[in-house]
């Protein structure tokens, strides 16, 4: 076979890249994933500073627990007795504070209920409705339903149901409402068009066992690039898509680095829609009006991410993660975008096999849009000057002032501080804006927000956080339904719940 020529070329090495290449190497299909940056692995990249391991995106995961389906999907691809990972508290393993007082979140449907319950005695009834709901947008994405021979059961109603509309039909209770939202920043949820379904879904996903990688989430991506090349299939880095080449009207060779043209059957894309299509040649097939279209969907907010490096054996290890919450609202000030003011943020410690009961990492994680750093958005990383260099340690010192006010004394033993923003975002995932989960979901109209895996070119396939679900889960569900196209879906969802 021609050392060029490949059945599935797979465009980018994130999650969705790398369970397509596992899942269609694993179904005998010759395939090349191709990274345009040095390492592979997009959100679940981890990288080095200080000789401390930075997670980039992924700081902890949910539905990991056993006979759970993200458990499931990893065992499927073979990566799961390959990490080492930790269990979160399942009396809390977020706290919500709002208005200075803290409210628990719990593992398990019953137990978070209940837990809430104490805080809301008169909220009974509305707790468990709400969970009564999340479990059944979960359970239309279950191993129960794999086994069936079904990716998902549905439940597309949810689509059409804001996530903000819904939880103030469950519950009038003010504080409440603000609590159940209290985790937003996790789907980058936005008030005004954010759908009932991504909030439930990744919501329940945590119930069901909530998880953090130990040593960070570059395992993740190390183990899939194993079973990719164990099965014969080929990751290359330093690759950059310039063009996709047509013949007639498919895709017949994939141009990398604007010179070598590696051939294949067909082309999977995890790259944002617009940037997928926007890289074939001109062709009557991809519209004007579609490409302008999926150019001015609107994106999620990016991430401004400052980690805070402890001496070592310092700062005692909490197993759970806090969502700070500064006003009256949970959720993000979508609508004006030009106030930059620091109002909710995340924060995550790392667990380390080193010292256990310590960590030397804490990583608190805000809002930002593109357009709070657009003075160097035609700069390239590493060379954004030192104004570049104190408007992040500004920012980082507004952050962790915030963090202060209710995690007091969480800068004490900080040696060095590192931060990205969405630029980073933007350079080394090629997310538009530096958007921190692709096309913004829209329950007014779904249709125009969820993006088909098929294209008009019969050869040429989408995946990626762009298209259905956001958040790890999601891209899984996503990547699955894309490799559907080629091997069938009642089979590969009863392969994968079966293994």
């Amino acid at each position: 076979m021609n050392d060029n020529r490949y059945d599935v070329i797979i465009i980018g090495s994130g999650l969705g890249g790398l369970a397509c290449g596992v899942t269609l190497s694993k179904e005998g299909y010759n395939v090349c994933v191709l990274e345009k940056n040095a390492l592979p692995g997009g959100c679940f990249q981890s990288f080095k500073r200080y000789g401390r391991v930075l997670d980039t995106g992924i700081h902890y995961i949910g539905s990991m627990d056993e006979g759970e389906i993200m458990r499931q999907y990893f065992t499927y691809f073979g990566i799961m007795d390959k990490l080492k990972m930790r269990r979160m508290d399942e009396v809390a393993f977020d706290v919500i504070c709002y208005q200075d007082k803290f409210y628990p979140f719990a593992m398990g449907h019953e137990r978070f209920a209940e837990t809430l319950t104490r805080e809301f005695p008169k909220e009974k009834e509305a707790l468990k409705r709400y969970v009564g709901l999340l479990d059944s947008v979960g359970r239309s994405i279950s191993v129960e339903q794999l086994r069936k021979g079904k990716l998902s059961s549905g439940n597309m109603d949810n689509f059409y149901i804001s996530a903000w509309e819904q939880i103030r039909e469950i519950t009038s209770d003010t504080t409440l409402q603000q609590v159940l939202s209290g985790s937003v920043l996790l789907y980058g949820g936005d008030q005004s068009v954010s759908t009932f379904y991504h909030h439930a879904i990744i919501t329940n996903s945590y119930l069901q066992g909530a998880w953090r990688f130990v040593d960070g989430s570059m395992q993740v991506v190390d183990a899939m690039v194993n079973v990719i090349r164990q099965n014969g299939g080929t990751v290359l880095t330093g690759a950059e898509v310039s063009k996709l080449c047509l013949s007639g009207n498919e895709i017949q060779a994939v141009e990398i680095n604007r010179a070598e043209r590696l051939e294949s059957r067909y082309v999977i894309s995890s790259l944002h829609p617009f940037n997928t299509l926007n890289l074939v040649e001109k062709s009557p097939l991809i519209r004007k009006a579609a490409l302008s279209r999926l150019e001015h969907l609107p994106n999620s907010y990016g991430l401004f991410s400052v980690y805070l490096l402890q001496k070592r054996g310092t700062t005692p290890y909490s197993n759970r993660n806090f969502f700070l919450l500064g006003d009256q609202n949970a959720w993000y000030n979508t609508g004006h975008k030009e106030d930059t003011r620091i109002n909710t943020c995340m924060v995550s410690m790392q667990p380390s096999s080193v010292l256990e009961q310590y960590t030397d990492v804490i990583c608190l994680l805000s809002p930002m849009y593109l357009s709070e750093v657009q003075a160097w958005e035609n700069t390239t990383v590493g060379q954004r000057g030192s104004d570049y260099e104190q408007f992040k340690l500004d920012k980082a010192q507004q952050l962790i002032a915030f963090a202060e006010r209710y995690c007091p004394g969480i800068s004490l033993n900080t040696e060095k501080i590192v931060t990205t923003t969405p630029l980073s975002y933007r350079d080394y995932t090629g997310t538009p804006e530096g958007s921190a989960y692709g096309i913004m979901k829209n329950y007014n109209n779904p249709l125009t927000t969820l993006i088909p895996t098929r294209t008009r070119i019969p050869n040429l396939f989408l995946t990626g956080q762009s298209l259905n679900v956001h958040g790890a889960l999601g891209v899984t569900l996503t990547s699955m339904l894309t490799c559907t196209e080629l091997v069938g879906s009642e089979y590969l969802a009863r392969k994968i719940g079966e293994a």
